[in-house]
């Protein structure tokens, strides 16, 4: 079965000068993988979902998901998708079950069948206990889940998740990630955007990294960490001069990356890190400055941005 392909899509708002928001993507989403979409904010990931919801036309291009083309058969599509929003679309005054029921009914469900999907999605999402009260007196992350909940009534062969976990409790975060490794399982395929860093690596059978509306690279965890090679990630924090010193340390041998400062921290990627350590306490001294913290770890995700765009992935 065939699951998303994606030819060439382009957005741009506001043309001819406003921004392109995706631009030129190309990829696929294999059937039953969990493929992830990384990136800082601003980097195109929701305009991607977008267009391959059917929610937003492409300038240029086209998609294919489960084998229908999103500019020419957007209903077949949409068939097939499950769609959760940054935002939380629900209803506050209404209670958990009833919020899931009105979506069920949107989405052509009705009779016994409703009500069993109904109470087979409030188990999945660990929510039977708290069924009948209002949403408003819900967590974040509890309305996060019914969010999740209401995209899985009509059993979607395609999952979309657009950064589900912002702004959420550290428990919740580990239901929704562990729920969405449960999904994989029940041969759901999902498409999940994030710009954090860990949860792409916890995830992801493959992820693929957006900056500035392209597609940056793609591949593995370990595929994508190859591109930086054998070299280690210095995590340095200062009590002052932080931009100066990021300046002077990007001219040194063997450092080939720098990040930009963010409140007093910086990333480096260096070659040998043990020739370089005296070298950076140096020159914090004769800048005046003290090096508070300092870490060396084995490249990750992180890293792979700041070698391919220069900056952490958080700027």
């Amino acid at each position: 079965m065939e699951g998303i392909v994606v030819q060439g899509l382009r957005k741009q708002f506001d043309p001819p000068r406003g921004p392109v928001a995706a631009d030129d993507l190309s990829f696929d989403i294999r059937e039953g993988e969990i493929f992830s979409l990384l990136g800082p904010n601003g980097a195109g990931k929701t305009t991607t979902i977008s267009m391959l919801s059917c929610l937003l036309r492409p300038d240029v291009g086209d998609a294919r998901v489960g084998g229908f083309s999103v500019t020419r058969e957007p209903g077949k599509v949409k068939e097939l998708i499950g769609v959760v929003p940054q935002d939380v679309a629900l209803y506050e005054d209404l209670t958990g079950r009833e919020n899931l029921l009105f979506w069920g009914r949107m989405y052509g469900l009705k009779g016994p069948r409703l009500t069993q999907r109904v109470d087979e999605v409030l188990e999945l999402i660990g929510l039977v206990d708290r069924q009948k009260d209002r949403l408003g007196k819900y967590s974040g992350g509890m309305k996060r889940r019914v969010n999740i909940g209401a995209a899985l009534l009509h059993n979607p062969r395609f999952l979309y998740l657009d950064e589900p976990t912002v702004g959420i409790d550290p428990q919740s975060r580990r239901s929704i990630l562990d729920g969405v490794k449960d999904f994989k399982a029940a041969g759901v395929t999902v498409l999940y955007t994030t710009h954090y860093m860990e949860e792409a690596q916890e995830l992801s059978d493959r992820i693929g990294i957006l900056d500035k509306g392209k597609m940056i690279a793609l591949g593995t965890k370990d595929e994508l960490v190859h591109l930086v090679g054998e070299h280690t990630r210095i995590e340095v924090t200062l009590d002052r001069e932080a931009q100066s010193l990021a300046a002077q340390w990007r001219d040194l041998p063997r450092v080939l990356d720098v990040s930009e400062p963010e409140d007093g921290r910086l990333w480096l990627l260096a070659e040998d890190a043990n020739t370089l350590m005296p070298r950076l306490f140096e020159g914090a001294r004769a800048a005046g400055a003290r090096i508070t913290e300092i870490n060396l770890a084995e490249p990750n995700l992180e890293t792979v941005f700041l070698h391919l765009t220069g900056r952490a992935l958080r700027d």
